[in-house]
């Protein structure tokens, strides 16, 4: 059983291995160490792999200018973004695509929340996976796979094969999101990390906003499956930047955890089977009761799993951290309350009178007011501190969702707007260094899984909040019922406070990797 030691680190955002020296870059000249490395457990001979010659000089010009940990995040970020943009584009698609096929809209529905729902539960397991074998090669063939699947998505033949296409795809996309994470973070000092992540918010919320731009004139013109090869040729672009551009990381010569991989996909599995069924609960339906018990036993026995094996994929000391656990619970609350308003406003809008083209303007205020304050966020995650930053972002959320409940109550669409950008305000100011803060609870070896975890978080936190607002909401068209839901969300944001002040900086370093270090 490993067992594990805490470090803290001070305010100016310095960050050390037990035993190590502070974090510096190495010289790369002939050689392909994957990253800047700390000096300390990976800078083994085993992690250096020579480059082709013409791929070497591009890597050591950009050294040389030191842009290179830009390049790293713009190759990341442009593999996030196109494995991501698609399902605003779908979501407003899904009627047409619903009467070509003779689906109905409540089948069709899937297409989205059934992506959402699994993808979630395979990003502890792919961040592992790159801890283990490398963040480079799982993130190209990430986008390599998806690709091949978005151009045969196009040519999905009824309901059941696009979801499936579309399912397979976020799996498969999936894995760009904790590797990426890691590659950023493996090339950026600590310190430094969380303005690069004000950069990764900023494009987590540019992709679906290109959705809400973009999705109803190509779909109008061309048809949905135009869309599919629009997303083919983007993540074929950000697959050349990125094998030209990423070095891999070391691995690790551990057998993978498949026990632990088995059990925590099933419990998971599971769980968020169980939010997504909650909302068309149908009593005499064993079809909630049994998934919560296949979730509950499948993540006992992982447990049970992980406190035997030599190198678990999630390590259960993790969460003895108040950092780890704090960063996650609070990541969860916050999707759990912007998402959860994300799908309530709009029906709130329609009751109104508003079109459909008015409704996803109005919608579209709050993502560009999240995408303008990302980096202002990872700015003063920078010089505030990323527990600081993150009340900040909280509050600032919770007092929008508290004014688009007042706004719901007394049907004030001014206010309502308002509400709506202290929301996007609240939401860019809080993740970069929500993102950041997950960093620096584990070591550099384990990267790849925290990231993996927090994005399960948070995905799993946005379809909670999706579930709880809708259940609140009950299709209900009154002004009590929409405020209602929106006061579910702020209780959500407000226990995202609560938990951010647990934030701090105690970091878990398991012994295998502090004794590498000296």
């Amino acid at each position: 059983m490993l067992s594990f030691r805490s470090l803290r680190h001070g305010s100016s955002g310095r960050l050390y291995h037990l035993g190590e020296t502070p974090w510096k870059p190495l010289p790369r000249r002939g050689v392909d160490p994957g990253r800047r490395y700390a000096a300390g457990p990976m800078t083994s001979p085993e992690s250096i792999a020579t480059v082709s010659p013409w791929r070497q000089s591009i890597l050591d010009r950009l050294d040389a200018t030191g842009r290179y940990p830009t390049w790293v995040l713009f190759a990341a970020l442009a593999g996030m973004f196109s494995t991501t943009f698609p399902i605003t584009i779908l979501a407003v698609s899904l009627e047409p695509i619903a009467k070509e096929f003779g689906a109905a809209e409540t089948t069709m529905a899937w297409v989205i929340s059934g992506p959402m729902l699994l993808s979630a539960v395979t990003f502890p397991i792919l961040g592992k996976l790159g801890d283990l074998r490398g963040h480079r090669i799982v993130f190209l063939l990430g986008i390599g796979l998806s690709t091949l699947i978005a151009i045969l998505t196009a040519f999905s033949w009824n309901a059941a094969s696009l979801i499936g296409f579309r399912t397979l795809a976020a799996i498969l996309g999936g894995a760009t999101q904790p590797s990426a994470m890691a590659l950023i973070f493996l090339v950026y000092p600590p310190h430094e990390r969380v303005r690069a992540m004000g950069w990764w918010t900023m494009t987590t919320a540019a992709a679906p906003a290109l959705g809400l731009i973009a999705g109803g004139p190509l779909v109008d013109l061309f048809g949905w499956r135009i869309v599919f090869f629009f997303q083919a040729g983007l993540s074929a672009f950000a697959l050349i930047v990125a094998w030209m551009i990423l070095r891999e990381t070391p691995s690790k010569r551990v057998r993978f955890d498949l026990g632990g991989t088995v059990t925590l996909a099933l419990g998971l599995g599971g769980f968020m089977f169980a939010l997504g069924s909650l909302r068309d609960f149908d009593a005499t339906s064993p079809a909630l009761p049994v998934s919560v018990l296949i979730g509950v036993l499948a993540l006992a026995a992982f447990v049970a799993v992980e406190r035997r094996i030599e190198a678990p994929l999630l390590p259960l000391e993790f969460f003895g951290s108040k950092n780890f656990s704090a960063t996650l619970l609070t990541n969860a609350c916050t999707s759990g309350g912007y998402m959860g308003a994300f799908l309530i406003a709009p029906f709130f809008l329609y009751d109104l009178g508003f079109s459909a083209t008015a409704v996803s303007f109005i919608i579209l205020i709050r993502t560009a007011t999240l995408m303008l304050s990302s980096p202002v966020g990872g700015y003063l995650g920078q010089r505030m501190g990323e527990r600081w930053a993150t009340l900040l972002g909280c509050g600032c959320m919770t007092v929008g969702l508290l004014l688009v409940a007042w706004a719901a109550w007394i049907q004030d669409v001014p206010l309502f707007v308002l509400g709506l950008v202290a929301q996007g305000a609240g939401h860019g100011l809080s993740q970069p260094s929500i993102a950041s803060a997950i960093s620096h609870s584990v070591s550099e070896a384990d990267l790849g899984i925290a990231a993996g975890a927090n994005r399960l978080m948070g995905q799993g936190g946005a379809a909670f909040g999706i579930t709880i607002l809708t259940l609140a909401y009950g299709g209900i068209k009154t002004p009590e019922a929409f405020a209602t839901a929106f006061l579910a969300g702020a209780g959500l944001s407000a226990l995202s406070i609560a938990t951010a002040l647990f934030m701090g900086t105690e970091r878990v370093v398991l012994e295998h990797h502090a004794a590498a270090t000296s």
